[in-house]
């Protein structure tokens, strides 16, 4: 089990309003800082995006945001102007819940596309969790679950920074969601972190930007990027009520760097009908950015994915896919490595075990491929997972 270190000045709390239809399964939940925070966000760059992301992304960076609700099984997307007007109240209802205007409310939903919010459920749902909201570690893992959709696991990470002895403690902590609808930029992914630490929001805006970058934007499971992602920061000040700057700003910088990729991994990690969990370095590339479309070639290509679900060393289809990603390379350059083994060096094929390359896919639940191209030292590291038969049972029967 993990350790829950938590920030001071926020109280949490999930429960069940009858959105999913087993009483024990949480829909609802609520964040709320006791103070205002400073906020800012980043959202999926989908055209279709549902209601709760029109509304975040016309309010942040900002000051003042008091509390954030988020509700799963119902995206409220592509819901038109009833939509909005839901996902509006449910900000405006979150803010009152811990004593703010309207204005001072964030939301978050997920789930099935192009259905309404039953506004009766989520109006009482959210005057159960107000009612509930406690500062201690249970109140934190009810909202993690309270947004959990086709999730077998709540996710969360919680870290300490201690910057500096001119700065006290500062704690930051994440929670997430996301299992499947999985594509930068970000995944169909909800996601919050809270810090005590004081941010300027534009400063809060960079930090989280450039966090996201390298973690949420570094995952894919299907290449669908969702009409509801959303990642929001909220810093309140509650440690120290003065911005950080200067040393202490860089170590909070490191720190949620390393808080959003320990969150994001944990997505593919519980993809849906899952088996592995795959690592892909792309390394040697003469720009960040071509490392990145090659890497996200390859974790999306469906005959990469079943060869690793199969244990089939078929290291043909890696270096394959690498040369459709539209990057130029010369391939007497690339080199393949496969769980440590070398199957491939300076564009031709090496002698290898079959059998024990085999056995290191088929044996740990947990698959690593480093493609080196050649042609400069930028790299990336990006995360996605296989393509099993289970993947597909669950997304050929979601809605039915």
């Amino acid at each position: 089990m993990q350790e829950i270190i938590l920030p001071k000045g926020y109280r949490f709390s999930g429960v069940h309003c009858g959105l999913k239809s087993a009483p024990e399964l949480l829909d609802i939940s609520l964040i709320v800082s006791d103070r205002p925070a400073a906020a800012a966000g980043v959202f999926t760059p989908n055209l279709v995006c549902g209601a709760p992301v029109q509304i975040d992304r016309s309010r942040v960076p900002c000051t003042g945001i008091r509390a954030v609700v988020g509700n799963s099984r119902c995206a409220n997307a592509c819901t038109g102007e009833q939509g909005l007007r839901d996902a509006e109240e449910m900000a405006a209802l979150a803010a009152k819940a811990a004593g703010g205007t309207a204005e001072q409310g964030l939301v978050m939903s997920t789930g099935v596309i192009g259905t309404m919010l039953p506004m009766d459920k989520i109006r009482k749902g959210i005057a159960d969790a107000a009612g509930k909201l406690a500062a201690d570690e249970s109140g934190f893992i009810n909202a993690a679950q309270g947004i959990m959709t086709t999730d077998t696991v709540e996710k969360f990470v919680t870290k300490k920074i201690s910057a500096c002895a001119a700065h006290p403690e500062f704690r930051i902590a994440g929670l997430c969601k996301g299992a499947a609808m999985i594509a930068p930029h970000l995944a169909t992914m909800l996601a919050v972190i809270i810090t005590d630490a004081a941010l300027e929001p534009q400063t809060a805006q960079t930090l989280l930007k450039n966090a996201a970058d390298i973690s949420f934007n570094c995952i894919t499971i299907d290449g669908h990027t969702s009409t509801s992602d959303t990642l929001l920061l909220l810093a309140n000040g509650a440690a120290s009520e003065t911005p950080l700057t200067g040393e202490p700003l860089r170590q909070f910088e490191k720190t949620l760097q390393e808080l959003c990729t320990e969150l994001a991994v944990k997505i593919p990690a519980d993809g849906e009908g899952a088996s592995h969990l795959i690592t892909i370095d792309i390394a040697g590339c003469a720009a960040k950015e071509d490392a990145k479309i090659i890497a996200r070639k390859i974790a999306e290509d469906a005959l990469v994915k079943t060869a690793i679900y199969g244990a089939d060393p078929n290291w043909g289809r890696i270096v394959s896919a690498s040369g459709t990603a539209g990057i130029p390379y010369d391939p007497r350059k690339v080199s393949l490595k496969l769980n440590g083994f070398d199957l491939f060096k300076n564009g031709e094929p090496l002698p290898f075990d079959k059998v024990a390359v085999s056995s290191s896919i088929r044996d740990s639940r947990n698959t690593f491929i480093l493609l080196t191209i050649g042609e400069g030292t930028e790299s990336v590291r990006f995360w996605t997972t296989d393509l099993t038969a289970e993947y597909v049972r669950l997304n050929s029967d979601y809605t039915t």
